[in-house]
């Protein structure tokens, strides 16, 4: 999720492009959502914050599955690169699967959370 925030303010092109055409001042939103998406990565590492951080990006993916809506809808291409429909039709269900996955860390302790992370990294606590 920071490398997926960061990309927002490295590359917003991609970002700004799906952004739905009522919504004001794509790049801005753009920069808005890198920004809660990088502190929302990082507070979920830490235990006090973890539970606001898990509530903040289940907001934050909530609020950007109308530019997901948008891209698959209008077919909209990446950087010139048009991926096959059935691709950006799967994203919509993928940013479901973020807003689960946000809810199940921000249910974790922090020994469960090392725990995870251990197995996620190849090592066991």
């Amino acid at each position: 999720m920071v490398f997926a925030g960061i990309s927002h303010f490295r590359s917003p092109e991609p970002f700004i492009s799906i952004v739905p055409k009522f919504l004001p001042d794509a790049p801005l939103l753009v920069s808005i959502s890198g920004f809660f998406e990088i502190l929302g990565a990082v507070g979920l590492l830490i235990p006090f914050t973890r539970k606001a951080a898990s509530i903040g990006l289940i907001l934050l993916y909530i609020a950007v599955f109308p530019a997901n809506i948008n891209m698959a809808v209008h077919n909209l291409p990446i950087e010139n690169h048009h991926f096959p429909l059935w691709v950006l039709w799967l994203r919509l269900p993928l940013q479901l699967l973020l807003i689960v996955w946000a809810a199940w860390c921000g249910t974790l302790t922090r020994k469960q959370f090392s725990t995870s992370a251990g197995i996620l990294a190849g090592t066991d606590e």
